[in-house]
This record gives structure tokens, sequence and C-alpha cells, in this order.
């Protein structure tokens, strides 16, 4: 089995807490500083704002207790205005920015402090702060004020807030009840000591109106919460959940800590090119754009882009290049009769022009499809770069993303009705790509069968492809036949298929032919928000990977760093 590819949650050691509020002037500023505090005090500790206005101060003060030598600018990701308005662009753009400030300053903890005070009020910026904590792969710590509420009130206030964040893939590891006054702490902390995580009270103190605020909030939390509870609190078992953008952007970073060079045969694409010039302003990878430099640069430039001069381009004229492609494919195709005036006719397609540049060893994988069909990306692939030793077909998966896992759907892109032995190869070479990305492959060939309820030959077909799977790899998790609900759903899963352990938990999801995979992963991608990042094409000796044509350049984005991910292996 491949080394898995830490794509996530490489800094294992990093402690993180975000700190969020289901309304604004609560008081969570005092828990803010406090904890920052409480964690520097053994910890190199940094702050992130993920959504912050330029002109606030409050992040200042958060820096002074902090103690890495952060800068303000470290601190900040988006404007708050852009959070409102483009909450999903702004996700992508504050997980980039955290894992550049990580990075930067070496921290062993982070601090992350949710949105502040607005004059526009936004019934989704609590949500929008537990979406951007599980994008950060953080548990949060509530701050739920008492003023105006009673005690019952704060409790039923906490459970909503728990179930919300919850929902968006984070976990609640502690609560600060806020702006009590003296005399209602000891009460509210008896009221409180049962709670199912642990919970402080802190008192009201206002940074607004007090110049000396910072250290009064320091004093009160000092005296109302045991810096070994906090810490306590932050060991407390957690899953970090795997959203999109975590996921996406933990692909970025693997690709950029080994760069790799993938060739773009499609270069007068106007998607390829946008692509391009992001992965090469954040030199992501080094990239060979097949077409003429001046034209594709200048287009760039009407574009607004600023760095495809990064790239290197390859006119597919150039004969230095050209003769020993023609020389080499000739070689490749002897026993097809390829002649020199064959091959150079074959070299005019620039797919095929782009998978030699791979054959020859000038780019590691290549990307293409935007524009040309499966087949044109495909077909050069099999006939020079081929199957990698004991693999029978090439498949096509997709890593599908949902709200905070991810999962494997194959063959969307490959093969049209595979026998028994090639849908038990896809299933095979499916769960190898979930294992190189981190995940424990638990596979579920699906019909609409769920172990013997339904009969028929397409049941058949699936059955034996399962017992083959069985046969060549004994220890992979597996079951089959299986409808799709009992292999995703546990609730259903307890009826249709019980007492199997597979059934409910499946990660890799084989469909019966290509027409049920390729229709699901789009179904499921338009209709529930997933992203869908590939075709990968599995079974290559060289990375060499599909698009679809109605992709976006955040697609070929991703599939660019996927493609250069796999060349690591």
């Amino acid at each position: 089995m491949p080394k898995p590819i830490q794509c996530i949650g490489d800094n294992v050691s990093l402690t993180t807490v975000t700190i969020i509020s289901p309304e604004a002037a609560n008081g969570r500023n005092v828990a803010a500083l406090g904890v920052v505090r409480a964690l520097a005090s053994t910890q190199k500790t940094g702050v992130f704002r993920p959504a912050v206005c330029k002109e606030e101060t409050f992040t200042r003060t958060l820096l002074d207790a902090a103690n890495v030598g952060e800068t303000i600018e470290q601190a900040r990701g988006v404007c708050p205005k852009r959070a409102r308005r483009d909450k999903n662009g702004s996700r992508a753009d504050i997980v980039a920015a955290y894992e550049t400030t990580v990075a930067a300053i070496d921290a062993e903890a982070m601090v992350i402090v949710g949105t502040d005070h607005s004059c526009v009020n936004d019934p989704e910026t609590f949500a929008f702060n537990a979406d951007v904590a599980a994008d950060l792969q953080s548990p949060v710590f509530l701050a739920v004020c008492t003023i105006n509420r009673t005690p019952e009130q704060v409790r039923e206030t906490i459970k909503a807030c728990t179930a919300t964040v919850e929902e968006h893939g984070s976990a609640v590891l502690g609560v600060f009840v806020t702006g009590a006054d003296e005399e209602q702490i000891p009460d509210l902390k008896a009221f409180f000591a049962d709670a199912d995580v642990p919970t402080w009270v802190l008192p009201k103190v206002d940074f607004e109106e007090d110049d000396a605020a910072a250290e009064k909030a320091a004093e009160a939390f000092d005296r109302n919460v045991p810096v070994s509870e906090v810490h306590a609190a932050l060991e407390a078992p957690f899953k970090a959940p795997v959203t999109p953008y975590a996921f996406q952007y933990g692909l970025l970073g693997k690709a950029k800590a080994a760069r790799k060079t993938i060739v773009l045969p499609e270069g007068t694409e106007d998607r390829i090119i946008a692509a391009a010039d992001y992965l090469l302003e954040r030199d992501i990878v080094d990239l060979i754009i097949v077409g003429d430099k001046e034209a594709i640069l200048a287009r760039g430039e009407e574009l607004g882009l600023n760095s495809l001069g990064k790239a290197k381009f390859q006119a597919m004229d150039d004969e230095t290049v050209l003769a020993p492609m023609v020389a080499k494919l000739c070689e490749l195709r002897a026993k097809k009769g390829m002649t020199e005036e064959q091959a150079r006719k074959q070299l005019t397609d620039a797919s095929y022009f782009g998978t030699m540049l791979v054959v020859l060893g000038k780019a590691d994988g290549l990307v293409s499809g935007s524009v040309n069909s499966t087949a044109n990306t495909v077909r050069p692939a099999l006939q020079v770069i081929k199957t990698k030793p004991g693999a029978s077909l090439v498949s096509g998966s997709f890593l599908m993303c949902f709200k905070d896992h991810i999962a494997v759907f194959a063959d969307c892109a490959i093969n049209l009705n595979p026998n028994a032995e090639q849908l038990a190869d896809i299933a095979i070479q499916s769960a190898e790509t979930a294992a190189a990305f981190g995940l424990e492959p638990k596979v579920g060939m699906l019909s609409y069968s769920t172990l013997g309820s339904g009969k028929g030959p397409d049941v058949d077909l699936v059955e034996e492809a399962t017992d083959l799977v069985r046969q060549k790899a004994p220890d992979l998790q597996v079951v089959g036949s299986v409808q799709f609900d009992a292999a995703w759903s546990p609730t259903v899963a307890a009826t249709k298929a019980k007492g199997n352990d597979v059934a409910g938990h499946v990660n890799v999801f084989v469909f019966p032919d290509l027409c049920a995979g390729n229709i699901a992963y789009k179904a499921v991608q338009r209709s529930s928000g997933a992203v869908a990042i590939g075709p990968v094409l599995q079974g290559l000796n060289k990375p060499v990977n599909d698009l679809s044509r109605g992709a976006t350049v955040q697609d070929i984005i991703n599939t660019v760093a996927l493609t250069a991910v796999e060349a690591q292996r």
C-alpha cells in the first residue's frame, strides 16, 4: 500500500482553539485574552482573526499577550464585509491565510477568535464562525452571555450553539459564561458544575470604555479560570474534521512542499492560464505550458494575470524537443509500425505532445481535458506511459469533499461496463487512492441490492466482483452488494445490513458502471455542495489526470495540485 499523503493536519502537535459567540458585545474578549495568556504561559502561542476590520484594536491586545513575535498582518484573515458578502470564497482565503501564518510563525498553539460586533446584523454569522473553526480543524470554546438571561436560558443557548458547532463539523470543548455580576458568580458556578464540558464564569469587562480593560480582564480570568483546566479541556479527544477548504489548501501545501513539474497542453484556454497564474504566483508547482509564449502572455495580460512569466513555455514546433520526441515515440510504438512521418503527425496533437514531455522526463505529470475529451487525454497515456506493473486497467475516481469528511467515488470517468474482474480491480485501485490520501478504506460495491435483498444479473456481477476483491485483497474492508443508502448511513445499515461492520461506514463507493458513477458524482456535487476533485486516473506509471470540460479554475488548480502530490509518491 502506498505511503499515505497527509494533506491536512500535518502539524499534529499544534494546539488550536476557536473562541466564538452567538452574539456581539457579550464578554468574549475577556475569554479570548485569558485563553491566549493561559496558552502562552507554557507554549509558543499565536493569534488569528479570520474576519476582522483593520480599524479594530483588540487584536493588538491579543498579540501583546501572545509570544511568537507575530505581526498584525499575519494575525488577520479577511475583511468582515467580504466575509458577509462571499462566505464561501472568504473561507478559502481564510484557510490559505491561516496556513501561511502558522508556517511563518512556528507556533505551538493558535488561538482563533471569531468575528466582532458589527452594525450590520448577519443572522448567519455564528454558523460562519463555526464553519471556519471546522475549516481550520480547530475545536471550539463558546462564550455565552448571561446578561438578561436566566441560568436555564444560558444553558439552552449553550445547547443550541453546541448543536450548530457539531453540525458544521467541529466540537465544543469548553464554555465561558460571560457578563456576570460579581454576586452572581458563585450561583452560576454551582449551576454549571455538572455541565457536559468545563464551564467557567466570567464577569463583564468593557474593553471599549475602560483604558485598563486588558489588566482587569486578565485579573478576572485568573481569578475565575484555573489555567490547568484550560489546558486539560484542550487535551480532550477531538477528531479534526476535513472540510473541502481544509483538504484543498492542505493539498496545495503538500504540492508546494516538494515542487514537481506539471505540463498543461491546453495553453490557449483561459481557465488553464488563470489556474496556472494562481499556482505560479504561490510557487506551488513548476509548469510547462504548451503553446506560443508571446500569445499566451498577451492573453494573460488581457485577463489581468501577473505571474504567467514564471512558467516554462513549450512550442510544438521546437525541433530541439520534437526530434528526440519523434525518435522516442517511434521506439515505443515500433510494434505498431510507427514511422517518423506518422509520429510527427501524431505529435501535432497537443495532448500527445504533452504526454511525451512526461515520457521524456521533462515533466512529472500532466493535466488536460478542459477542452479535449477524456479519450484524447487518456489514449496517449495508455499508449506511451502505460499501466503500472500488475495493473490490468486504468480507472477514474473522484475525491468527494463533503462538509466534514472525504470519500472516493469510482469509476466515474473511464470504464463503460466493467466485468467482474475489472470491477474488482477498480475497487482495489480506489482503495489505494483513499489510503494514499489518509483514509482507512472501507469499500462498498454498489448495486440495487443489499446483501441479497434483490436478484438479477447486475447483482450477480457485483457479488462476483466483491468475492474477487476479497480474494485479491483479503485485508481490505469491503461490503457488497450494497445499496448506496446502506453503504452511507449507519441508521439504514442497521436495518438493511444488520451485523455488517462496513455497511454504514463506507468511504470508497464503487459504482457498477460508468453511467451510474458519472451521474452519481455530478448529482452529489451539485445537490450537496460537495467539492469533487478529479478524476484521479488510477493505474498509470506516471500521473496523468483528466479535467471535465466544465471544470472551473478552482477545479483545475485542485487537479494540478493533486497531480503534483501523486508525482511525489
